[in-house]
């Protein structure tokens, strides 16, 4: 037997308003505990600035909500016995989980890439970062050592935020990413550049990152 049309026109109605009323679906998070990822990764098309994430390894981008880093227990390190470390901790004394500046291959390598920047686009090639917000259990510490270990703060939420990273156009740099509490983490960034022609400032949208520091 067949249904009235009515039904049938019915029906049409309620599952279309059932698939306009379904939340668009969500993209997978992938999880790093290791490997070489520009945390980092500016870009700049169709006149705006970008923030994403590069797996280097396998050259896949990704945006900053897709992605979950995960910093592994075997992270945790005792501050250095130099008092030029006070800022992560009571040297010689305090516990960190470091994301380092050089390769360690069992946990992840953090980058910050301009790469996607062409010469000449910005004043003098200058972009800066600002860490706006950290979020979490600690504080967060980004900062490089010089060839005889002395570090250089490039951005500390312990002293107070925002703190801004200077780079430059085509530019790859690593830094060591220090936590000094296990927990979960939301680190706000963005990214500004003044553009060579106009004269105009452009600045990214916020872009969060996501942490899982391991007790």
């Amino acid at each position: 037997m067949r249904k009235p049309i009515r039904l049938l026109l019915a029906s049409g109605v309620v599952t279309a308003a059932l698939f306009a009323a379904a939340p668009p679906a969500q993209a997978a998070v992938v999880t790093f505990n290791s490997g070489h990822l520009d945390l980092v990764d500016i870009a700049y098309e169709a006149g705006e600035l970008e923030i994403g994430v590069h797996d280097e390894d396998n050259d896949v981008e990704y945006a900053a909500d897709e992605v979950k880093i995960v910093v592994k227990r075997q992270a945790k390190v005792t501050v250095p016995n130099d008092p030029a470390f006070g800022f992560l901790g009571t040297p010689g004394v305090a516990k960190v989980w470091i994301l380092p500046e050089i390769q360690n291959t069992n946990l992840v390598w953090p980058g910050l890439a301009a790469e996607e920047v062409e010469a000449g686009i910005f004043t003098t090639d200058a972009l800066t970062l600002d860490v706006q917000s950290v979020s979490g259990p600690g504080q967060l510490a980004i900062y490089t050592e010089n060839a005889v270990g002395q570090p250089t703060v490039l951005a500390d939420s312990g002293d107070g935020l925002p703190d801004a990273i200077a780079l430059t156009a085509g530019d790859h740099l690593h830094a060591n990413w220090a936590f000094d509490r296990a927990g979960t983490y939301c680190i706000t960034v963005r990214a500004t550049g003044t553009l060579a022609a106009t004269g105009q400032q452009v600045t990214s949208e916020p872009t969060t990152l996501h942490f899982v520091v391991r007790a």
